[in-house]
């Protein structure tokens, strides 16, 4: 998470735990910081009518936050059956395997080590429980194994850190790659477009009302960035650690280390192309 912005159809406000739409409620994480913005949204979804519910990312290995989703189940009269995960980075994943022992659940993500359980998740799978229907987005580039799920109910998306409801994401270089991301955000505007979405449930920030304008928002950002590293290689910068201090000087200073991971993916991603 790198540059601070305001995005389309982002509501004004801190970012609290509860009902978001009509089937997704969002438990959030007691871990604010300049990466994890507010905290990480650990979002708890079912239909209003049914007993079971579908936890995704149930966040850092913190005690208190894990009984807190578990119970927020409870109180709703639901039983998580199954806990999903966007990605692996720690402040998504790290409490799955302790949130499991907590509720019974089997956990599902992309990448074989973060399951438990012999299911994993594949492009364009749907995951049904107790009615609720998810939809697998493969959606790589922060890093290789993110993940969004399409909530076609609620005509929305959970993005994971692909898109984030304040500011843009960092592209985690050397496993995130900046083409990748870019067809991702590609694939999330065609939800928009054929599909009807409309908002965003992110893994960070406030929900976004506008997901059509989120993702070209996202796009015309990473274009811009981009044309501004290629112009600093131009203009004699040549380390990651030179494109960073001259393209992100207007980013905190705290960031710098995110932004450095995008600025090498982008190089990457330039020199691929053969434009420096």
């Amino acid at each position: 998470m790198t540059d601070a912005a305001a995005l389309p159809g982002q509501p004004r406000g801190a970012v609290v735990s509860g009902p978001a739409t009509e089937r997704a409620v969002n438990v959030l994480a007691p871990n604010p910081s300049a990466m994890t913005l507010d905290g990480t949204n650990t979002w708890l979804l079912s239909e209003p009518d049914s007993p079971l519910a579908v936890v995704v990312d149930p966040g850092p290995l913190d005690e208190g936050h894990l009984a807190r989703v578990r119970d927020t189940a409870e109180r709703l009269g639901k039983r998580v059956a199954l806990t999903l995960l966007t990605h692996g980075h720690p402040d998504h994943a790290e409490g799955a395997a302790r949130f499991a022992e907590l509720t019974g659940t089997r956990v599902r993500a992309l990448d074989p080590a973060l399951r438990l359980g012999d299911e994993g998740l594949s492009a364009g799978q749907a995951v049904t429980v107790g009615g609720l229907e998810l939809r697998v987005v493969p959606t790589p580039g922060h890093t290789a194994d993110s993940l969004s799920f399409h909530l076609p109910a609620d005509r929305a998306v959970l993005t994971g850190d692909t898109i984030l409801g304040r500011g843009t994401t960092m592209v985690a270089h050397p496993d995130g790659r900046l083409g990748d991301y870019l067809d991702s955000l590609r694939r999330l505007r065609s939800l928009t477009v054929d599909d009807g979405v409309h908002t965003v449930l992110p893994g960070h920030g406030p929900v976004l009302d506008d997901a059509q304008g989120a993702v070209e928002f996202y796009l015309a950002h990473r274009a811009h960035r981009l044309a501004q590293v290629e112009t600093a290689v131009e203009d004699g910068y040549t380390t990651p650690a030179e494109v960073v201090a001259h393209v992100y000087a207007d980013v905190d200073r705290s960031l710098w280390p995110a932004a450095e991971l995008s600025v090498r993916a982008q190089l990457e991603y330039l020199a691929e192309h053969g434009l420096i």
